[in-house]
């Protein structure tokens, strides 16, 4: 894979979602496969980037999402 981050299509995008890991629900804004290694090593991860009501964004694995 190269050093560049993929933006991926999903179903929910644009969609109000629950992160069932922390239980925040937001509106999906983008996934994208990320490299998420801090050291050497790369490890390729497909995020869900999170919009909550308060405005703020957070990222959490594609695997927690389900509609809200």
């Amino acid at each position: 894979m190269s050093d560049r981050y993929e933006y991926l299509p999903h179903r929910l995008l644009r969609c109000r979602v629950r992160d069932i890991a922390s239980g925040v629900e937001g509106e999906l804004m983008a996934v994208i496969n990320e490299n998420v290694a801090r050291t050497g090593m790369e490890r390729w991860m497909e995020l869900a980037y999170i919009r909550a009501a308060s405005g703020r964004e957070f990222t959490t694995s594609v695997a927690n999402l389900e509609p809200a």
